[in-house]
């Protein structure tokens, strides 16, 4: 079995408690930059300069063999020039899904079986009851809704060896089996953007291209130098001129890549209940609903969960919430549950 090893505390984790089981189990962890001082340091348990080391002084008291495997092209190419051409869209891309859905369960499940692993075991705080993805217990930490995009097959191959621990039995069982990542700090920006400014990466790659920032009536109220610097839902950074007539924050409603536009106002024109969403993923224990089906939807990760009624229509899940939603962006993902279960995902393309 292979255990995938990101040099935080999770992962050290779960090859542990898989190795104590039994199972013959090899470490790998996965190089994600052809240049590492370009992404965060300050060990942060996501593809940093220091989680190499920490991965594999893990490996070396648990008692496994480890290697580092070069996933820098298929990285960049999948994960970094996804998410720069996603906004340059207009839409707003989430990395750490990408990540596992192109490059922990694609590339590197693709590679394990052909090497004669039979699953790849990771740290995420999720649960597979018979093959089925549920929440973890720990709310907090849940990571159903990022692996929501993985097929069956994927699944099949996947083992979550953290399912039913909160993030604080992790850690304390780290410390007791002497693994000194026990008190890492979780990871949480992105990690190929070293500084945290997504905007100047962005603006980096794709030019600066000044555009206009109009109200609901199409006035000009403000200036930008990038539409690809916003998301909808944003309220802050806006550089607006004038204040709206009630005085009231404004918030971006719209971005439209074509004309360069964006457009901002009141928090109550983000409302949304219907949802378009496209490349659906049926993963759950039954087919795709030709029917509305009444579940939950999350719109984002450690998101709001909204009742709803979903229904595959052609290619397309769409999706009538039971009350509105705000900041629904195209390029997230629409991730349905069944209690705790997950049934399926679909990658939101409009919200009205």
């Amino acid at each position: 079995m292979l255990a995938a090893m990101s040099g935080g505390v999770d992962s050290a984790v779960a090859a542990a408690r898989i190795a104590e089981a039994g199972h013959d189990v090899t470490g790998v962890h996965l190089a994600l930059s052809a240049n590492p001082q370009s992404y965060r340091t300050g060990a942060r348990g996501c593809c940093t300069i220091e989680d190499s080391r920490d991965a594999r002084r893990a490996a070396d008291v648990i008692g496994i063999p480890f290697y580092v495997w070069d996933m820098a092209e298929r990285f960049h190419r999948d994960v970094v020039e996804d998410f720069v051409s996603e906004y340059a869209a207009g839409r707003t891309p989430n990395p750490c899904l990408r990540c596992n859905e192109k490059i922990k369960f694609e590339a590197v499940l693709d590679r394990a079986l052909a090497l004669g692993f039979d699953a790849v075991a990771t740290g995420h705080h999720a649960r597979l009851v018979d093959g089925v993805l549920s929440r973890s217990p720990d709310a907090a930490k849940d990571q159903s809704y990022v692996l929501g995009v993985l097929t069956r097959e994927q699944l099949k191959h996947a083992i979550f060896p953290l399912g039913d621990s909160t993030k604080a039995q992790v850690r304390e069982e780290a410390a007791r089996r002497g693994l000194m990542v026990a008190d890492k700090p979780d990871s949480h920006d992105i990690c190929f953007i070293a500084d945290g400014d997504t905007r100047g990466f962005l603006a980096d790659r794709l030019g600066a291209a000044e555009g206009p920032i109009v109200d609901e009536s199409g006035q000009v109220v403000g200036s930008h130098q990038g539409a690809y610097g916003f998301t909808v839902g944003q309220r802050k950074g806006l550089r607006i001129d004038r204040p709206s007539a009630d005085g009231r924050p404004r918030y971006v409603l719209s971005i439209e890549p074509v004309s360069n536009t964006v457009t901002v106002g009141p928090r109550s024109a983000l409302e949304v209940t219907a949802i378009v969403a496209a490349r659906p993923v049926w993963n759950g224990p039954a087919d795709a609903p030709r029917e509305p089906l009444a579940c939950t939807v999350q719109l984002r990760a450690h998101g709001e969960v909204y009742g709803c009624r979903a229904q595959l229509s052609g290619d397309d899940l769409h999706i009538t919430l039971d009350g509105p939603a705000t900041g629904v962006a195209a390029g997230q993902a629409a991730v349905l549950y069944l209690g705790d279960t997950v049934i399926g995902s679909a990658t939101i393309a409009s919200a009205s």
